[in-house]
């Protein structure tokens, strides 16, 4: 079972982090470290609890999260009211994953959360990554529209890597390939169709029958 994703928000408004922190600690597979509120207790967080990933404000009482930002080797979000060019330009040149104006809907922040937690699991492999995986994940993050018939066969090329000669359900094959078990139950019907999957039953203690997958031999 993978380690929880440890997330750090870092803003000066008391109520607005502990409801970012909320929105973290709703997620699964997150877990929310106690927010801090100026650059100096981030830098203390990030060395007391090695965090994951971190949510900070453009602007802090103590100094610019932007620069703290492209100082730490961590993923991070920025969080800011400030919706002009120049800072958002400044905070992707700074290595922010996402940039969130404020205020936001608690399902925005979900959302990207857990398009950040997909990425990171896609991304977790020591192989060499193809093309079309590192456009994945990044269409995974941001949310990118593909042209249908690109998408589809990206996915599906996935889904048989993460089945490799294994024996697996569609939750498993999804979580080895980050992606939503809805998605991959239906590319994996689709694969099953053309016979270039086979799906087998396997009966639980329930009485009723798991489907599992399994590549087609030649």
């Amino acid at each position: 079972m993978s380690q929880p994703i440890r997330v750090l928000v870092v803003d000066d408004d008391f109520r607005v982090a502990g409801l970012h922190r909320d929105v973290v600690a709703s997620r699964a597979g997150f877990t929310a470290l106690d927010p801090v509120h100026s650059l100096g207790a981030a830098r203390q967080a990030v060395r007391a609890h090695a965090p994951d990933l971190l949510l900070v404000d453009a602007f802090l009482p103590d100094g610019d999260g932007v620069e703290f930002v492209a100082g730490v080797d961590l993923d991070a979000f920025v969080l800011s009211a400030a919706t002009d060019a120049a800072t958002v330009r400044r905070a992707l040149r700074a290595g922010a994953l996402a940039y969130l104006t404020k205020p936001f809907e608690a399902r925005v922040l979900a959302e990207r959360l857990d398009r950040y937690a997909r990425m990171r699991n896609l991304l977790a492999t020591d192989r060499p990554l193809e093309q079309e995986q590192i456009d994945r994940a990044l269409t995974i993050l941001h949310g990118s529209a593909e042209p249908a018939t690109i998408a589809r066969s990206a996915t599906e090329q996935l889904i048989l890597e993460g089945l490799g000669d294994d024996e697996a359900s569609a939750a498993e094959v999804a979580d080895r390939v980050g992606i939503s078990r809805a998605t991959a139950q239906r590319h994996l019907a689709t694969l099953a169709a053309r016979g270039q999957v086979e799906v087998r039953l396997r009966y639980g203690t329930t009485g009723r029958p798991e489907h599992r997958y399994v590549a087609a031999r030649g």
